[in-house]
């Protein structure tokens, strides 16, 4: 159960709540969904899976699992450039998770006190501006937040992390049902369900298929390794298959709510949708100001945001620290400090450049978000459905999933050969030429 909640408390980020409302309403409602979905289970699912089934087998992080499968699949060790880019990865998305949580957490003091009462969408703004430039204001928030995170893996894995997800998950769940229950009350839920459940058959083109797939992965974290560092510590004995179809479907459900909860109070203020920091930073702040007893529910609206940016930034530290010990001669405990170190070093970038570039606008703080978002988590997951499913031995995977059934592994075993690998290379192949064809795109 501490390995299903886990993978739980991770995959519940910040995607559920800047990103898959949006998208849904703007890609036809009720048929993205069914969309998303199935990409979901056909996709991200099976690549989820093999990274535990890689964890699980080899009993070690992210280097070692991908040198040591290699090893015994007799494959060239080349193969290790995978875990070294996810491990990367998962580094450069912490430092992203630390900044948006100190964020939140300033956000959280200042809408408790009133700063936004009665505001405008233009005071709100200037005020997120404000924060933006205030370097020292950014720091003490960003640094509390990892100072936390760093206590909790510091502790270990089974009496830090698995302590850890046990309070996140149901504080989580506490947090998010009290906000839709205030969103029942004070939201405008007829324009909300016109947005997110309705099929807009209009909205939905092949654009809508590609935000489909790239979602599925995104929300799941495929490509950042932790589930091979989560499946290293789980029992050996765990139902993979069955645990990680769990975490999907409560993922979906999680995505679900969070809309349910963010989108009634924005339509009540006429507040047209948005995703990203605009949502978090701009819109929600506007609309919970204007809302009778808004102080009190948008600074736990805030305080979601801040857990939910916790549980991954665990996830993510761990595998860090996992890949620490592994490339150079350092223990658990010497390895979080450094870690945290590097995590430091970035965040501080980050801040300096957003000081520079009011609202994000520019800089590397957005310039990270699209490296990781749109190229360094495809191609780890790429690559990882290429070793996994063609380059480690069938009968190896078989052992990993003995516990399910035969049908269930074949279905599997199919995915991650001939279905995953198209579909995350059309996702590339779409970014590219967007990007270097953007009115062709």
């Amino acid at each position: 159960m501490t390995f299903v909640l886990a993978l739980a408390v991770f995959a519940v980020g910040l995607g559920n709540l800047w990103r898959f409302s949006y998208l849904t309403g703007e890609h036809g409602g009720g048929a993205f969904v069914l969309l998303y979905v199935i990409c979901l289970f056909a996709l991200a699912v099976p690549a989820l899976i093999a990274e535990v089934v890689l964890g699980n087998y080899t009993r070690a992080g992210p280097l070692l699992a991908v040198r040591d499968a290699a090893d015994r699949s007799l494959r060239s060790r080349g193969w290790t450039l995978l875990a070294i880019m996810a491990s990367a990865s998962a580094l450069l998305v912490l430092a992203y998770y630390v900044v948006v949580a100190g964020w939140a957490l300033s956000f959280a003091g200042s809408i408790h006190a009133g700063a936004f009462s009665s505001a405008s969408l233009v005071n709100v703004g200037e005020f997120f501006d404000a924060l933006l430039q205030d370097l020292p204001r950014q720091l003490q928030g960003q640094g509390l937040f990892l100072l936390l995170v760093l206590g909790v893996v510091g502790v270990g894995v089974r009496r830090g992390t698995g302590l850890a997800v046990w309070l996140l998950l149901p504080g989580f769940i506490a947090l998010l049902g009290v906000l839709v229950q205030f969103a029942f009350e004070e939201g405008d839920l007829a324009a909300t369900r016109e947005f997110l459940f309705s099929a807009q058959l209009l909205d939905f083109d092949r654009r809508s298929l590609l935000a489909a797939m790239g979602q599925a992965f995104y929300t799941l974290g495929i490509g950042l390794a932790v589930g091979v560092v989560y499946g290293a510590s789980a029992p050996e004995r765990v139902p993979v298959g069955r645990s990680v179809i769990a975490v999907a479907l409560f993922d979906t459900l999680i995505s679900i709510a969070a809309g349910i909860a963010i989108f009634p109070v924005l339509f009540a203020h006429n507040v047209a949708p948005a995703s990203g920091p605009g949502l978090l930073f701009i819109a929600a702040p506007y609309a919970f100001g204007n809302t009778v007893n808004g102080e009190l529910f948008g600074a736990l609206f805030f305080l979601l945001v801040v857990v939910a940016a916790l549980g991954a930034a665990i996830a993510l530290l761990e595998v860090v620290v996992s890949a620490l010990c592994a490339c150079l001669p350092l223990r658990r405990r010497a390895a979080v400090p450094v870690a945290g170190g590097l995590c430091a070093i970035l965040v501080v970038l980050l801040t300096e450049s957003l000081a520079m570039n009011p609202s994000g606008q520019g800089g590397l703080f957005v310039w990270l978000d699209r490296l990781t978002g749109e190229w360094l988590l495809p191609v780890n997951a790429l690559l990882l459905c290429l070793f996994v499913g063609w380059r480690m031995r069938r009968e190896l995977l078989r052992a990993c999933l003995y516990r399910e059934q035969d049908g269930f592994f074949s279905l599997w075993y199919g995915l991650i050969r001939y279905i995953a690998p198209p579909a995350i290379a059309l996702v590339l192949l779409s970014t590219l030429w967007s990007q270097w064809w953007p009115v062709a795109g």
